[in-house]
């Protein structure tokens, strides 16, 4: 972990370190560095980590569809993260998507393994930062969930 997430409170550090490090991969196209940076993430405890990451994809949908989101313009995210990176499975993007949107409807199946979800998490997080820094996104998305932790 670098001094970069010192700003972040002491538990949100470990999973913008590892899904930062999973991102990068993804951009660099180095499935190595991936499979790492995706068993460090999926290590974390599952609820922080799925609260962090569906924010962020949330915010990251959401700056990127001002006018609101459509089910055109979700279809559209789904199909580009699966083309972004080979064995992508529209599932598991699908199901993170959902979740991130608050629609998510458990209907009794097992949700995809940790690995899967931190994979496809780091993909689908790739592919809507658009080559833009992720740093700001870490900071944007606490910032939302202790305002919605304030609020409710």
């Amino acid at each position: 972990m670098t001094d970069t997430w010192r700003h972040l409170p002491a538990p949100a550090r470990p999973i913008a370190a590892a899904a930062t490090a999973a991102v990068a991969a993804v951009q660099a196209g180095d499935t190595g560095a991936l499979d790492e940076a995706t068993a460090d993430l999926a290590a974390l405890d599952p609820a922080r980590t799925g609260l962090v990451l569906g924010t962020t994809v949330r915010l990251l949908l959401e700056d990127g569809h001002p006018d609101g989101l459509a089910a055109d313009d979700v279809r559209t995210t789904l199909a580009s993260a699966v083309r972004s990176w080979p064995d992508a499975d529209p599932q598991v993007v699908l199901w993170l998507l959902a979740g991130a949107l608050g629609v998510l409807e458990e209907d009794g199946s097992p949700a995809p393994k940790p690995d899967d979800l931190a994979r496809h998490a780091a993909v689908l997080l790739a592919d809507l930062l658009a080559g833009r820094p992720i740093a700001p996104w870490w900071t944007a998305a606490l910032a939302e969930i202790e305002r919605a932790q304030l609020n409710d």
